[in-house]
């Protein structure tokens, strides 16, 4: 089996209109709710094998705020796709995750984490910031985890849990 979590970055900050959308900072609201939402993962005794991320500032600190509350010591993997990825793209991405992972998390942006969990298990309503979906795969290989295998699990964001 392997489990998938899609988390959306922590709410970004658009007080500064001369930045790049790419450098983004959280803002204080997201700040807060990325470590919320570490904690929330680690008080059901999640704690994944791989972390992918998108390499835009607010997703970064979104996943480094999150593996510290989960006690996740490995490397984070910045991937560039992940950026402005289209369904295509999510896909290649997880079917290219190494076998040796058995649960992933995958630190991202809408739309393309929202088509994704559509596609995947019809999910329907909107990842807001800081969200997470649990996917699993009733399956042995990333090349094989797909629609037809895919189980919802659970769907957290900070509002729920405040």
């Amino acid at each position: 089996m392997k489990k998938l979590y899609l988390i959306r970055h922590a709410k970004s900050d658009w007080s500064n209109p001369s930045l790049d959308d790419f450098d983004r900072p959280l803002n204080k609201r997201g700040k807060n709710n990325a470590p919320f939402m570490g904690n929330i993962l680690h008080k059901k005794g999640i704690c994944p094998d791989l972390i992918v991320s998108s390499p835009a500032y607010r997703a970064r600190t979104t996943a480094t705020k999150i593996a510290k509350k989960v006690r996740y010591h490995e490397e984070i993997i910045f991937n560039e796709y992940l950026y402005e990825a289209s369904l295509k793209t999510m896909l290649e991405i997880l079917n290219f995750i190494d076998d040796s992972y058995d649960s992933v998390f995958i630190i991202g942006h809408n739309p393309a984490l929202n088509l994704l969990a559509f596609y995947l298990i019809d999910f329907n309503d909107n990842i807001p910031t800081t969200g997470i979906i649990e996917i699993e795969f009733s399956c042995n290989s990333w090349r094989e985890a797909k629609k037809s295998n895919a189980k919802f699990v659970s769907f957290e964001y900070p509002k729920k849990n405040y």
